[in-house]
């Protein structure tokens, strides 16, 4: 027997009995929990399902069952959930005199006996174990629920649309040994994911049709041996992160399913709802059209990933979210690769159309991804440098805007300071004015003296600024234009936050000598490659100020306006 997985009704589950093993602990749900399960189904609305005889439904987390030998079923999975339905159920039916009212599937406990007979009677207040508690508890939930309805409300509507318009996610499984089963969903409460049903639809053998066992299983076994490789694809973290901005450890290829559904996700098992509705027929034919879509996007992703332009400008575009992956794969299907490489750089130039670069300051929406742009239209202007633009590396990290000149307002923690004197102390220059006095006062500073300590960041901070310094209103211009900014990952950024200009060189030199990321233009730029030689290492000047602009405005002319 194979794993089966459908969904049924509320009203399919009345001539039921169900098990609830040892391993499973006792009924716990809080107040909350029924009031939010009550509300979701008031909440929903069934509505009609064109060119079909029946309506939506609210869909509700899985049932995970096992046949058993004598009768009913074993249930791994869903028990809160059942035992609040059935206690719905169960007053719902206090309207109708006995011999009308509806007949109620059964919960049977392994361990908490009585609980079986208990649930006859959950309206009685009953403290005599846990269980019985958090049931009567419930069960008080629901009673005060329906009574602050108002008389508007219609609670045969309402009966009506627990047992027919909502459905559970049946999944029975056929392992022989069900605690492992129960492990795998309970381990940090994981319940089935949309990927992990949607598989068991395209491998449930009652969507091949009359094809012969045989043939079933082969087809079976190719079906998961592809949906292994698009995982295990999905999986390398350059691909994942070139389409995703989600850290997702597993079921990525659940992305393509999204995607494929492509609706408003009404519950959490929405994408599911959409696969099982279109898997209705129950033959090979249709089985096969859905699982080359499936391939389909894969595929085409892969094409993107492997063509270094479009790995960069796509990977930018999804990431600034000026296109959806939706847009670009309908787009890639319908045009030429020309066309389609015009159409990538088109939308980027359509998105900056009224971005003047010049203009751009620290707090501008627009600067952290321009100056992203920068870095991978550098790469790309470059034919001979087949590098990839690390999108997982950047997004992963966090990578934000950083001053290339020090500001004056972030002062060290006194616990701090003394560090940051012996960091920036073999810097310091006895040929620029002031600079021995500055040596002598970083020897003498109490750094407890908050007067003192301050008096000498400042002073620092002009001796390494002090050729981008107007001499007449001793200030930085322009301290938050582009042309003092890089990007540059959060870690790094509070490695050496305080720092002056050498000490943010040096921190960047020995990342990237260890290894770690660091964009192309942003180290372009501490090592001084646009300025002239022999350059001042140790000091950010005004002419290296205007080289980088310049090289900015070269690079990004083509996508906005440069002054």
């Amino acid at each position: 027997m194979e794993n089966n997985l459908c969904l049924k009704t509320v009203n399919n589950l009345c001539q039921c009995t169900f098990f609830v093993p040892a391993y499973q602990r006792g009924y716990r749900w809080t107040e909350q929990e029924v009031s939010d399960l009550l509300n979701d189904i008031d909440d929903f609305r069934p509505r009609e399902i064109p060119n079909s005889d029946e309506k939506t439904w609210y869909c509700l987390q899985p049932l995970v069952v096992k046949k058993r030998l004598s009768d009913g079923y074993e249930l791994i999975d869903g028990q809160q959930r059942l035992t609040t339905v059935y206690l719905i159920l169960f007053y719902l039916n206090q309207d109708f005199v006995e011999n009308k009212r509806d007949l109620l599937f059964e919960i049977d406990y392994e361990t908490r006996k009585g609980t079986k007979d208990f649930l006859k009677k959950p309206q009685e207040l009953n403290d005599t174990n846990i269980d019985f508690y958090y049931i009567s508890r419930a069960y008080k939930t629901i009673e005060d629920w329906f009574e602050k309805k108002d008389q508007d409300f219609d609670k045969g509507a309402f009966r009506s649309k627990i047992k027919f318009n909502t459905r559970f996610i049946w999944y029975e499984t056929s392992e022989l040994d069900t605690i492992p089963v129960f492990s795998r969903l309970n381990i940090g409460k994981i319940s089935l994911t949309n990927s992990e049903l949607i598989k068991a639809l395209f491998l449930n053998s009652s969507n091949y049709g009359k094809e012969d066992s045989d043939r079933i299983r082969q087809r079976q076994f190719e079906i998961a041996a592809e949906w292994d490789t698009i995982e295990n694809g999905l999986q390398d973290d350059r691909l994942w992160y070139f389409l995703s901005d989600v850290q997702k450890q597993d079921n990525r290829i659940e992305l393509i399913f999204d995607l494929m559904s492509g609706e408003q996700k009404a519950d959490s098992y929405a994408t599911f709802r959409f696969f099982n509705n279109r898997m209705q027929k129950h033959d090979q034919e249709n089985l096969n059209l859905n699982w080359k879509e499936v391939k389909d996007h894969y595929q085409r992703f892969d094409e993107w990933f492997k063509k270094r332009e479009w790995y960069h400008k796509i990977g930018f575009v999804l990431y600034v979210k000026i296109l959806s992956i939706s847009d670009l794969y309908e787009n890639s299907y319908s045009m030429s690769k020309n066309a389609f490489s015009d159409y990538l750089d088109n939308a980027i130039k359509t998105y900056y159309k009224k971005t003047c670069l010049t203009e751009l300051q620290y707090g501008d929406s627009k600067t952290k991804s321009v100056l992203l742009l920068y870095n991978i239209i550098t790469m790309l202007k470059n034919d001979k440098d087949r590098s990839y633009f690390p999108f997982d590396a950047f997004k992963v990290e966090r990578w934000d805007i950083e001053h290339i000149a020090s500001l004056k307002d972030a002062i060290p923690e006194r616990t701090e300071r003394k560090q940051w004197l012996n960091d920036v102390k073999p810097y310091v220059d006895i040929n620029v004015p002031g600079g021995k006095n500055i040596l002598k006062n970083i020897d003498s500073c109490d750094i407890y003296d908050d007067t003192e300590f301050e008096r000498l960041f400042e002073q620092v901070n002009d001796h390494f600024n002090y050729k981008i310094i107007n001499q007449e209103t001793g200030v930085i211009e322009d301290i938050n234009g582009i042309s003092n900014l890089t990007l540059l990952d959060s870690f790094t950024n509070r490695s050496y936050k305080n720092a002056v200009f050498p000490i943010k060189r040096k921190t960047i030199i020995e990342r990237d000598k260890s290894g770690g990321f660091v964009p192309l233009c942003t180290k372009n730029t501490f090592l001084k490659y646009f300025s002239d030689y022999p350059p001042k290492i140790s000091f950010w000047t005004e002419d290296d100020r205007q080289k980088y602009e310049d090289d900015l405005s070269m690079v990004l002319n083509q996508y906005m306006e440069v002054e």
